[in-house]
């Protein structure tokens, strides 16, 4: 027994060594203040998207961090709570659904990026992006595909993202229950999509993304 929990520990000391290899890439090239930025809400029918800009001090590994899908909500919830404690910056972007329907998501997506760095105290010198690469920001940085699952800074931010976006879905649970956002948090499940032809739409929907699914 003891040695199964002596494996599983080295087995993901290894795993968070490898996911600090970006981080340590950059800091080897003389950067100081290296940051991760991911988002969550690309994909839903209602409700903004959010992004976080986190920057964690350098070699602090957190047990269990990864990409903020792999995980349930109660070790999500478990792993923000460290992130806030223990990271030297955290900034948070957030754009709502009418402007998501002006610019479409993915400028949206950029957008809550660039806010989420100007919501940083500390400024990040170097950014580890998942996937995106932002213009006119003035920080070098590194498109990391699949990022929130290869870089512990991305992965921190993909939860930070995700947690404080299920926060303001499960308000707005509260003010539209009849769509059931507290369950779904606005993906397209098919007891959302029975909602909006039931009940229309409410003013937190994407038009451009519900289009398909109301009547006339």
């Amino acid at each position: 027994m003891g040695n199964s929990r002596k494996d599983r520990n080295e087995t993901e000391q290894k795993r968070l060594e490898l996911m600090s290899k970006y981080e340590e890439e950059a800091y080897s090239k003389g950067y100081e203040r290296v940051a991760g930025i991911d988002e969550a809400g690309r994909g839903p029918l209602a409700g903004p998207v959010v992004a976080a800009c986190v920057m964690l001090p350098r070699g602090l590994k957190i047990e269990g961090i990864n990409d903020s899908k792999k995980l349930t909500e109660a070790q999500r919830e478990r792993i923000y709570k460290i992130i806030l404690e223990k990271a030297l910056s955290v900034g948070i972007g957030i754009v709502d659904e009418k402007t998501i329907d002006e610019i479409n998501i993915l400028n949206a997506t950029k957008l809550a990026m660039k806010y989420s760095i100007e919501q940083m105290k500390q400024k990040p010198d170097f950014l580890l992006i998942d996937a995106v690469k932002l213009d006119d920001i003035g920080i070098p940085q590194l498109p990391v595909i699949k990022g929130d699952s290869l870089s512990i800074s991305i992965a921190a931010a993909s939860i930070v993202a995700k947690v404080t976006r299920d926060r303001i879905m499960m308000e707005y649970d509260k003010v539209h229950p009849e769509y059931g956002f507290k369950k779904h948090k606005g993906y397209g499940t098919r007891l959302h999509i029975e909602a909006i032809k039931n009940n229309g739409i409410c003013p937190i929907h994407r038009i451009g993304f519900v289009k398909n699914f109301i009547q006339g």
